[in-house]
């Protein structure tokens, strides 16, 4: 993969390390439990099940359409603050001057997946998304700034951080599907996968 600013840190965190950060994952959802979001326009459920940490959340339903807000559509409280671990990631490989604001958590299960997209709600766009995956391997893949542009597909496994930065960061990407039992990290299986986001501009 030679796409201008994307980086894939295999085993970035190692077994112990993704046993302390499915912890603090864990803790943020007890705040801020898993909801089933719903497509703008169409009201369609999504196959993954969401939840958010930061002083934003990407959310997304039939009235509103995609968009960042500070409190969760179902209970109506502020988002659990980012976890640790995941602060301390962004500093590591983001090489941003400014902490994340969001971290979209999506639970994917067997039959889960997301479809090609570029990450477009956010304002500061030089800023890089830093993706961790948790639980089951996926298939990801990665294009270019068309829809239609060839696409290369990878194999994630638990531990690997995705960075989409520089022209990365407009290339259409999705997960295909997800491969249920090759890993025994989430209890009763799946994925889960955090997605490190910045919205808006340090100076705004």
């Amino acid at each position: 993969m030679t796409l201008s600013g994307f980086k894939l840190l295999t085993g970035y965190f190692d077994a112990q390390r993704q046993a302390e950060l499915l912890r603090q994952v864990e803790d943020v959802v007890r705040g801020a439990p898993f909801y089933r979001p719903t497509m703008p326009r169409s009201g369609k459920p999504l196959s993954v099940e969401m939840s958010n940490a930061g002083k934003l959340g990407w959310v997304t339903d039939k009235q509103g359409g995609y968009r960042y807000q500070r409190v969760h559509p179902v209970t109506g409280q502020p988002w659990p603050a980012i976890p640790d671990m995941l602060m301390g990631l962004w500093k590591d490989v983001a090489e941003y001057p400014a902490p994340p604001e969001a971290c979209l958590i999506n639970l994917y299960g067997p039959g889960s997946k997301l479809g090609s997209h570029v990450d477009a709600d956010e304002k500061d766009s030089k800023a890089p998304v830093v993706s961790v995956s948790l639980g089951d391997d996926a298939i990801f893949h990665i294009g270019g700034p068309k829809r239609s542009d060839p696409k290369t597909r990878l194999h994630l496994q638990s531990g690997d951080v995705v960075v989409l930065g520089g022209a990365a960061r407009f290339a259409y990407h999705g997960v295909d599907r997800i491969l249920p039992g090759t890993s025994k990290l989430i209890a009763g299986g799946g994925r889960i996968n955090l997605t490190l986001r910045r919205v808006t501009p340090p100076d705004s």
